[in-house]
């Protein structure tokens, strides 16, 4: 049976086995995710807090990512990827033990969220440079590539729904057992493969000298550098709203779990309806645009968002937001993943990741501090418009580079 066009990267087998065990793996992460915040802030009732937990698990990303996209570069993506995978679920447990037994504490929930910074520093870089050999016709890679983020955003729907159901009736216990054990399917989902990864070249210069070389790629490809630099800024202006979710669902909407649940879940939603675009997405369209025009509808949606007090039309503009976004993410990936060097495709990726997730932690710390002094309202608002500063910034550079890249 031939498979719709927006699923073809489906039919194969290796790809097949990634998509089904990392979406099972996702949607335990994202339910640990909203548990943490929510054990967090029921601890402390502190917006403060929530950037500094939130904070310690982004910044090894941003400090270590480099590092690891040239590690990745001159090693097997695939062994460190299971490596990786191995050790969150290692971190998964010792979590799950600590709450379990009663001892959850900021500090230690702050020390375990550093070790899965470090954890998915190489891991992201691993897994995204593996995508290439999941697909045995590289026209298809950009549909891969939509399909993954599909997955992501469903698993961001499915996660924070199914941890507001299990946090309200039954604690958080159960949301840090099933993450656990959500990364049994991973694991022997990537055991099965039957990978064919060419052979690589003895690497003979030092690891910081290949580090050095990815940067210097950079500097001379500058689509791929504006891209990676919108991101950048996104991620440390925009994206780390989310942060804030646990006192909007208290202090601003005046609800409880199930309130979190739903600002989570819709998030998600959003999310999905961006990946699902990508993946109907025709070839030839132009990828820069589509970056510029989602990242301009995420900074707007959140403006609008910041001090609505009427939960649906929040939810609304959190959906739409979150649309663009997806697709802002998904479009700066595909355009890296076809336009960059293989050879160099792990270190390009690795500074994406820096840009991507590095800087969140930096703009959580920030938002986490401004909210605690002039409300989360206010904060969202700031960011909202320093967003549409940005995109309006970027939007000659990224013309003038189209522009000669047709002559």
């Amino acid at each position: 049976m031939s498979l719709p066009i927006s699923l073809r990267a489906l039919s194969y087998y290796n790809f097949r086995l990634y998509f089904s065990g990392q979406a099972i793996s996702l949607i335990g992460t994202w339910m640990q995710r909203i548990a943490v915040s929510w054990l967090v802030y029921s601890i402390t009732h502190s917006a403060l807090m929530l950037g500094i937990v939130a904070f310690a698990g982004q910044i090894p990303v941003m400090l270590l990512s480099p590092y690891a996209g040239a590690f990745t570069d001159r090693h097997s993506r695939y062994r460190i990827l299971l490596r990786t995978q191995i050790a969150a679920m290692i971190q998964a447990g010792l979590l799950t033990l600590m709450v379990m037994s009663g001892y959850a504490n900021v500090p230690g929930i702050v020390f375990l969220s550093v070790v899965l910074g470090i954890i998915n520093a190489f891991d992201t870089p691993a897994r995204q440079s593996l995508m290439i050999v999941l697909i045995d016709d590289k026209k298809d890679l950009p549909n891969a590539i939509a399909l993954n983020s599909s997955m992501v955003t469903l698993a961001r729907l499915l996660g924070p729904a199914a941890a507001g159901i299990l946090l309200s009736n039954f604690g958080e216990t159960i949301c840090f057992l099933i993450n656990f054990l959500s990364f049994i399917a991973v694991i022997v989902s990537l055991l099965l493969m039957k990978l064919k990864i060419p052979e690589r070249k003895k690497q003979q210069e030092n690891i910081w000298e290949g580090l050095k070389e990815g940067y210097n790629y950079l500097k001379q490809n500058r689509g791929i550098r504006l891209a990676i630099l919108l991101m950048a800024l996104s991620s440390f202006l925009v994206m780390p709203y989310s942060t804030l979710l646990p006192v909007y669902a208290q202090a601003v909407f005046k609800g409880n779990v199930t309130t979190y649940s739903w600002l989570n879940s819709i998030s998600g939603l959003g999310a999905l309806i961006g990946a699902i675009f990508m993946t109907n997405l025709k070839p030839g369209r132009s990828l820069p645009k589509i970056i510029v025009y989602a990242s301009l509808l995420m900074s707007v949606s959140l403006a609008l968002f910041s001090f609505t007090t009427y939960l649906p039309l929040a939810l609304f503009f959190i959906m739409i937001g979150e649309s663009g976004m997806l697709a802002q993410i998904a479009a700066t990936n595909t355009y890296i993943q076809t336009n960059v060097d293989e050879k160099m495709r792990g270190r390009v990726i690795s500074y994406y990741v820096m840009a991507f997730q590095g800087m969140q932690p930096i703009g959580s710390f920030l938002i986490g501090f401004s909210a605690h002094y002039i409300s989360a309202p206010h904060t969202v608002l700031i960011e909202g418009i320093a967003g549409i500063i940005t995109v309006l910034f970027f939007i000659p550079l990224i013309r003038k580079r189209r522009e000669a890249q047709a002559r």
